[in-house]
C-alpha cells in the first residue's frame, strides 16, 4: 500500500536514496509495472500538464457561466506587479490551469480538479528558469504523489470532507516538497517545505460561489502556487518547521473534521453567501 506517514517515506530514502525514487519503489511493489512505464507515465502526465497552461495561457478559455477566464493571460502579459520572474510566471500558469479546468478542458488533477493549476505551476516554471530537464521533473512528480498519498491516507483530499486546505493545501505541500526535492533539497527539507505549506493553509475553507469550482477556486491555485514557492525558500534556506509533517496532517484532518458543512464545497457559507456571491451564482445558473 502507499506511504501513510513522512516518517515511513523518509526511512524508504535509506535505501532508495530519494523520496522519488521510494515512490517509485513503492509503486512497482503495488502495480507490478516497472520503473521505466512508471516514468514514462510520469512524462506523459507533465505534457498534459504543460499542454493545458498553454491553453490556459491563450486567452481564450472561458468558462460556460462566465465566472472565470482570461485572467490567467493579463497576467502573464503584465509586468506592472511587485513579484516579476518565476513568481509572476508561476502565479500565471496556476491560475491558467485552473480556468481550463472550470472550463471543463483537460488537466490532471494533483491532487483534484479545483486544485490542478499550483503543481504544474510550481515545478515547471522552475524547472524552465532552473534548466531541469522533463526527466528529473517527473520524478519530482512522483514525489509530490507520495506527500499526496500521505495527507490522503492522514486526512483528505476532499473540500467537502475537509475543506479546501484539504485541496489547495494538500496541493502546495506536495508542490514544496516536490520542488525541494528538485532543486537537490535533502528529504528533511522536503518534510519542512511540505509542512510549512499545509500549516500556511491551514483551516482554507471550501466556499464556491455558485456552487461552482470556478470563484475563489481559480484565484486560490495562484495563491496556493506562492505558499508552496515560499515554503520550498523558506526550507531550502534552512528553516525547520517543529511540527513534524504527520502532526501537520494530522492537525488538518483534525480542522477538517471541525468545519461546519456550509464551508465545506456546500455554497452555504463565506463567500458564497456574501450578496455579490450570492448575485454571481444567480446570473451562472441563469446562463
Amino acid at each position: 500500500m502507499a506511504y501513510t506517514s513522512f516518517e515511513d517515506l523518509r526511512q524508504a530514502t535509506v535505501e532508495h536514496d530519494s523520496l522519488a525514487a521510494a515512490a517509485i519503489a513503492r509503486e512497482v511493489d503495488e502495480t507490478g509495472v516497472d520503473a521505466a512505464t512508471i516514468r514514462t507515465r510520469m512524462l506523459e502526465q507533465l505534457e498534459v500538464m504543460r499542454e493545458s497552461i498553454a491553453q490556459g495561457l491563450s486567452g481564450a478559455v472561458r468558462s460556460r457561466s462566465g465566472l472565470t477566464g482570461g485572467d490567467a493571460a493579463k497576467v502573464a502579459r503584465s509586468s506592472a506587479g511587485p513579484a516579476g520572474g518565476t513568481l509572476a510566471q508561476t502565479i500565471a500558469r496556476a491560475l491558467a490551469v485552473g480556468e481550463v479546468n472550470a472550463s471543463m478542458g483537460r488537466i490532471v488533477a494533483a491532487p483534484t480538479g479545483g486544485a490542478s493549476g499550483v503543481l504544474p505551476a510550481v515545478l515547471l516554471s522552475v524547472a524552465e528558469e532552473r534548466s531541469i530537464p522533463d526527466r528529473d521533473v517527473a520524478d519530482a512528480l512522483m514525489t509530490a504523489s507520495a506527500i499526496g498519498a500521505i495527507i490522503a491516507s492522514r486526512a483528505t483530499l476532499s473540500g467537502a470532507a475537509g475543506g479546501c486546505q484539504a485541496e489547495i493545501g494538500s496541493a502546495a505541500a506536495m508542490a514544496a516538497a516536490a520542488v525541494t526535492e528538485l532543486l537537490g533539497g535533502t528529504v528533511d527539507q522536503s518534510g519542512h517545505a511540505a509542512s510549512l505549506a499545509l500549516q500556511g493553509l491551514l483551516g482554507l475553507v471550501c466556499d464556491p460561489v455558485g456552487g461552482l469550482v470556478e470563484v475563489p477556486c481559480v484565484a486560490r491555485n495562484a495563491t496556493g502556487a506562492a505558499v508552496a514557492l515560499a515554503a520550498a525558500e523558506m526550507a531550502l534556506a534552512g528553516v525547520k518547521f517543529p511540527i513534524p509533517f504527520d502532526q501537520v496532517v494530522d492537525a488538518a484532518a483534525m480542522v477538517g473534521r471541525s468545519l461546519p458543512p456550509s464551508l465545506k464545497e456546500t455554497a452555504g457559507g463565506g463567500l458564497a453567501v456574501t450578496p455579490e456571491g450570492r448575485r454571481l451564482g444567480d446570473v451562472a445558473r441563469e446562463r
